[in-house]
């Protein structure tokens, strides 16, 4: 049996099985991409900074981070703006804390949809075969007895179908979220341990 074939005889619970399926898909690439060049201009911008900082020429360094639209920038312009006006190193960490705070929600943002959308491929597949039987006993209580047998077999196969499509879709939708959820969550851990060296650098007391 080839695909088309198997999705045919799915019955109609297979389209919206198949358009979660696409839909989480669609976020899983959008996503990819937006933590993967996240995660590229963090490392530029960090590696273009270091030497300015190091220099403590803050002046230098909060033009650059002005022209930049990275989380990292954000999180440290949050940061050098409260030195510039003599705070505490306390208050510098506080303002760094508040702009990871803010830069988080931005970085996971559609990820955890993944995993609802794989509970619902999953669902669907399970209603799918539950109406499916009930169709299938439905017709074979009014069928000859010589083919009930034959007819009742041939019925809940294809009912099981949309099990078998649903658990298809769901089950690379997990590992997607799992494998976006751990690059996003290495992501913070770097804007963190950027913000650290940062407030090291520029923060003496």
């Amino acid at each position: 049996m080839d695909f088309v074939e198997f999705f045919q005889s799915g019955g109609a619970f297979m389209y919206p099985i198949l358009a979660v399926f696409v839909l989480g898909l669609a976020i899983a690439v959008e996503r990819l991409l937006v933590i993967s060049a996240t995660e590229s201009k963090t490392n530029r911008v960090w590696k273009q900074l270091t030497p300015m900082l190091k220099a403590n020429d803050l002046a230098r360094a909060e033009n650059v981070l002005q022209k930049q639209s990275t989380p990292l920038a954000r999180v440290l312009q949050y940061g050098l703006a409260k030195l510039r006006v003599n705070a505490s190193r306390n208050a510098v960490e506080a303002a760094m804390e508040e702009g990871i705070m803010e830069v988080m929600p931005e970085l996971e943002k559609r990820t955890h949809y993944l995993a609802t959308l794989a509970n619902i491929a999953t669902l669907l597949g399970l209603l799918g075969t539950i109406i499916g039987l009930i169709q299938a006993f439905t017709a074979v209580a009014s069928a000859d007895p010589a083919e009930k047998a034959d007819l009742l077999s041939a019925s809940i196969s294809v009912a099981m179908n949309t099990t078998a499509f649903g658990l298809v879709a769901a089950i690379p939708l997990i590992l997607i979220h799992s494998f976006l959820a751990a690059k996003t969550t290495r992501l913070v851990d770097n804007i963190e341990m950027a913000t650290v060296k940062c407030l090291n650098l520029i923060v003496k007391d």
